[in-house]
């Protein structure tokens, strides 16, 4: 059986991350891997805190801390956060763990070992004003390429080219905004990209089928546009120091970059995970280094500005060490969630952030908004109208109210408990059929990673049991032809109990809620494999029925004003 492996971007360690953040990588990554357990599949989702960088340093000073006790604090702050939201890592880790730092110098050691590494005289920004060299996301300038005038050294987000500070234009620092800054020499360690570019196109070449083609288009440009060597050491204090054995001694002082280490803790934090529970080290490599490729699949979840650093820079740090490390076999990138067609801003007060998104509502109804509307093809914005019309209609509307009639009904007329008497008709058949079609539809959409389609199809599975409820009309019947409305109840309560089984991966808290309006509800629900006639008739009768409480409120006006107000809206 094939053993899948599912990673999520990692959060920075820097503040609380918002609705975008979680959208584009941790929450996809959980509603994937949550279908791979309820198919029964051998599930690994990892994910961890990246830790290293000036940015972790100067939130760490701005905090009045030292940067190890920042970084744990604020680990521990988004650890609880992504479990409010019902995301279900096997394993949070740490880019600043003890096994990230020995596999990251490892595998440094095997590139230097293999020739992919160079020392280079370069080229640093030192900061008069601060006195300081800045790392390259410190200095700021116009792109050369797309004329962005608030690119980063390292990279320009508009147009997502890599770059050095000395690309850009007009030069300045991000911190004091100084262009008061020179250009002194600094020695630094070079992974030889510019080797790999025929290796690497081989391999992006084989995945044209399985990867969207906004992961596709981003590899290529970056190969089309020439690939150069890449720097991977910093003059900073606070990452992975890089060995003594490396550089011929001209690299002392110096810690890795950020981007190097940060993929490599996807390894790291599976260590983290086995050496946690006390077990051999063949428990994390059956995952990272198998006998046989083809029994791990390996998905990564990320937003699309990490494209590049995932079919790139990490795939050719895995290459270039001639060891037999699992690569990706499927990439899932995401374009931007919006706040009113802005940006997110924790200085300006506008969007929402995880932890006032958990002070507002349930998990559940931001789980499904976001992945109803996930930026896959193209960005997509939130707004507050729009997302309190999704949640009233499609979670209050036609989930909750549906649930809340059948088992209501049931134990009103029905002593609670499910009905056995009658046999299902044509109407019941019809329904099966249509289900049996739409449930092979749903699950083919997420076996595709197309979260809107697949999330459209359930929306279209719920509205097709309040379409028979309807035309079933139990509540009428149930006043002249006892049997024929019992037929109706327990196709409604078949139906309660299959919407339970299909929305756990989505909205696991409220599906658990529904489960157990039939029967106690497992830790994974599984998937509902069999045909549906199978499923739909599986409820035996005098079974209890308990109704949940309510499954979602909906969302007021008064609320929408509240919210908009509290934290931007339009404008």
């Amino acid at each position: 059986m094939t053993r899948y492996l599912i990673t999520s971007a990692l959060p920075y360690i820097n503040g609380v991350k918002h609705l975008g953040n979680l959208v584009g990588s941790m929450l996809p990554a959980d509603l994937y891997s949550r279908y791979r357990r309820a198919k029964g599949d051998e599930t690994l989702f990892i994910c961890a805190t990246d830790e290293h960088g000036t940015p972790a340093e100067l939130a760490a000073l701005e905090a009045g801390q030292d940067v190890a006790t920042y970084c744990a604090e604020q680990h521990a702050i988004q650890k609880t956060l992504g479990e409010g939201f019902g995301l279900s890592w096997d394993y949070f880790g740490r880019s600043s763990s003890p096994q990230n730092a020995a596999l990251t110098q490892h595998l440094a050691r095997v590139l230097w070992q293999n020739g992919h590494l160079e020392v280079r005289t370069t080229k640093q920004v030192y900061s008069h004003a601060e006195k300081r060299f800045l790392p390259d996301r410190y200095v700021i300038g116009t792109c050369p390429h797309c004329g962005y005038d608030r690119a980063r050294g390292d990279q320009c987000e508009n147009c997502t080219r890599v770059l050095d500070p000395t690309d850009l234009i007009n030069p300045r620092s991000a911190l004091s905004g100084s262009p008061e800054i020179e250009i002194r020499d600094s020695a630094h360690l070079f992974l030889k990209q510019s080797n790999f570019v025929e290796q690497l196109r081989t391999w992006i070449d084989s995945h044209e089928h399985d990867w969207p083609d906004l992961v596709l288009s981003i590899a290529r440009k970056w190969l089309d546009e020439g690939l150069n060597d890449r720097g991977i050491t910093r003059d900073l204090e606070w990452g992975i120091p890089v060995p003594e054995d490396i550089g011929d001694g001209q690299l002392k002082g110096k810690v890795f970059y950020v981007w190097f280490d940060a993929p490599i803790e996807y390894i790291g934090a599976t260590k983290e995970l086995t050496d946690s529970k006390g077990l051999p080290d063949a428990e994390w490599q059956k995952w990272w280094r198998p006998e046989n490729a083809k029994d791990v699949t390996y998905l990564e979840f990320m937003a699309k500005d990490n494209v590049p650093f995932h079919t790139v820079g990490f795939p050719i740090t895995i290459m270039g060490s001639g060891e037999n490390w699992k690569l990706v076999d499927r990439i899932k990138g995401f374009n931007w969630l919006t706040y009113y067609g802005g940006k997110f801003s924790t200085s300006q007060k506008r969007g929402v952030f995880m932890n006032t998104a958990l002070d507002l509502l349930p998990a559940d109804y931001w789980r499904w908004w976001l992945m109803a509307n996930a930026p896959e093809s193209a960005d997509s914005s939130f707004t507050w109208e729009h997302f309190a019309a999704v949640v009233n209609k499609d979670l209050a509307d036609v989930l909750g109210n549906f649930v809340n009639r059948v088992t209501k009904f049931t134990v009103s007329r029905f002593d609670g408990k499910v009905p056995g008497e009658g046999e299902y008709g044509d109407e019941e058949k019809a329904l099966i059929a249509d289900l049996d079609k739409r449930v092979a539809q749903y699950a083919a959409y997420l076996e595709d990673i197309e979260y809107r389609k697949a999330l459209a199809e359930l929306r279209a599975i719920w509205v097709a049991g309040n379409e028979y409820l309807t035309k079933a009309a139990p509540w009428t019947h149930v006043k002249t032809d006892r049997v024929k409305a019992a037929v109706g109840v327990r196709m409604g309560l078949n139906l309660v109990h299959l919407f339970g089984h299909l929305s756990w991966p989505v909205i696991p808290a409220a599906a658990k809620k529904i489960h157990e309006a039939i029967q106690s509800a497992p830790e994974i629900i599984p998937w509902p494999d069999q045909p549906m006639a199978a499923f739909l008739d599986q409820l035996e009768a005098g079974q209890a029925v308990t109704p949940p409480d309510m499954l979602f409120a909906k969302i007021t006006d008064e609320q929408l004003a509240e919210w908009k107000t509290r934290f931007g809206g339009e404008g």
